[in-house]
């Protein structure tokens, strides 16, 4: 009798490891401001959707957003009715939202938004995806990454173009060794974000993603139609991004290997991204470290300081600094 006793409570106490497991897990998303919000409740909410994506669905969302953005807050309306047609109950504020969820898509699309919104994620303690940009200024992001780590939070940013596998392929060393990389992308520009953070980061991102960090210092020069930005990493290799303010919206890239040179991209679409953020809420392990975006970021800013100095070479350490002094500054602001 104490046999079947001792078996039936460790069969129990399986069962109520497994569980927990087995549990679906509830998301949320912060501003439907973006297509990347349908795309991904479209994915995620779909009664046909893929085995990949059953144990998660996304069931709540608050939708603001821009204020100031046109293209950003025009689009609310219909991506309200959309998300609510597959499920998703609209909240009225971010507080509820948390109530409700176990990780959170931070997808408003004004990154000038992000610090605050971020903040009160992460003091409810939720894991978070925080959609590029993660803030629109070096000092934001830096700020953002600092709150996470205060309160314990994991959480990762990046577009779907790191995760194209054939860019994946070329990080991952099938090629060899990566000795240099040209990469391209729109560059619209949109006044509240310093330039590159709204629409350039999608290729400077690819760039990084080849290249690795390292850069240590960076040019740029500018005309209407283009900008060329060349940075230089700390083993001699020269990576450059071109932004495309005039003709079709292309992304890609070129990246230079032992065995010749090898395309970087192009856009595939948001599955990709969709399948490592999961990935990410189920491990907490973030699948694009810290110090790779923030260099990111760091690159971007020191372009325009170099634009606004006629094309003069700048120091990615020394624009570091200067952002981290500011991030500390916007921090004592939200307390």
């Amino acid at each position: 009798m104490k046999t079947k006793i001792i078996i039936f409570t460790t069969l129990f106490l399986a069962v109520g490891f497994i569980l927990p497991a087995q549990k679906q897990i509830k998301l949320g998303i912060i501003g439907l401001d973006t297509s990347h919000s349908i795309a991904f409740t479209k994915l995620l909410n779909n009664e046909n959707k893929e085995e990949k994506y059953k144990d998660f669905r996304i069931v709540a969302a608050y939708p603001y957003g821009s204020k100031t953005i046109k293209s950003s807050y025009e689009r609310i309306p219909d991506y309200i009715k959309q998300v609510e047609d597959l499920g998703v109950e609209i909240v009225p504020s971010i507080a509820d939202l948390l109530k409700k969820v176990d990780c959170v898509l931070l997808e408003t699309n004004d990154g000038n938004l992000h610090l605050e919104q971020a903040n009160e994620v992460f003091k409810a303690g939720k894991i978070t995806f925080i959609d590029k940009p993660v803030g629109a200024t070096l000092a934001q992001a830096i700020a953002i990454f600092k709150l996470a780590k205060q309160y314990n939070v994991p959480i990762f940013s990046s577009s779907s173009l790191r995760f194209v596998p054939q860019t994946q392929k070329i990080k991952n060393g099938e090629f060899g060794k990566i000795m240099g990389a040209d990469c391209y992308s729109p560059h619209h520009k949109e006044p509240s974000h310093p330039d590159f953070g709204w629409y350039g980061i999608h290729g400077v991102e690819m760039l990084f993603t080849v290249m690795g960090t390292g850069c240590i210092s960076v040019n740029r020069m500018s005309a209407d139609s283009t900008d060329v930005v060349v940075g230089k990493w700390n083993d001699g290799r020269i990576g450059t991004f071109r932004g495309l303010q005039q003709g079709p919206s292309i992304y890609g890239g070129t990246a230079f290997t032992p065995k010749g040179a090898v395309p970087v991209g192009p856009y595939q679409g948001y599955e990709v991204l969709l399948d490592e953020i999961l990935n990410f809420f189920k491990t907490r392990i973030p699948p694009v470290n810290e110090k790779e975006t923030l260099e990111i970021f760091t690159f971007m800013e020191a372009s325009n300081q170099s634009m606004n100095k006629g094309g003069k070479i700048i120091s990615m350490k020394e624009t570091y600094q200067k952002g981290e002094k500011e991030a500390k500054k916007l921090i004592r602001k939200l307390k």
